[in-house]
């Protein structure tokens, strides 16, 4: 699916790009008070310009249904890639019943930690000379 909404987006940029290339500018149409005007009438009295305008809006609009059809794909794609799988915790281990029952729990020790505050060294009185 993402080939072939690339492969018409490529055509549909080089289409663009060609018909923009074919299309007369805005200062061809001087020939056209000299006489040379009557060369445009294949395409009717308006000329190729209306005709050749319209066929490159429909190619660009092509294009920009294409673009935003690809970009939807490649996020889509990009967040599904993404997906963190955690591995699976191991179970808690069980308590075996085979115990009697007057077993006291092991419970682990703390480290102790001292509650008096150590020394602090005597700071000497240094004289100063004037």
């Amino acid at each position: 699916m993402y080939q072939l909404i690339l492969l018409i987006h490529v055509f549909a940029a080089v289409c663009v790009i060609a018909l923009v290339l074919v299309q007369q500018g805005k200062g061809a149409t001087m020939g056209a008070a000299f006489g040379s005007g009557a060369s445009q009438t294949v395409f009717g009295s308006r000329g190729s310009g209306s005709f050749l305008f319209r066929v490159t809006i429909s190619f660009v609009a092509v294009f920009f249904l294409t673009s935003i059809t690809l970009n939807y794909l490649a996020t889509r794609a990009y967040k599904q890639e993404k997906v963190i799988t955690l591995p699976e915790m191991p179970a808690a281990p069980q308590i075996p019943a085979s115990k009697p029952a007057s077993a006291a729990p092991v419970v682990p020790i703390a480290p102790t930690i001292p509650t008096t505050k150590p020394a602090m060294p005597a700071q000497e009185k240094v004289k100063k000379s004037n």
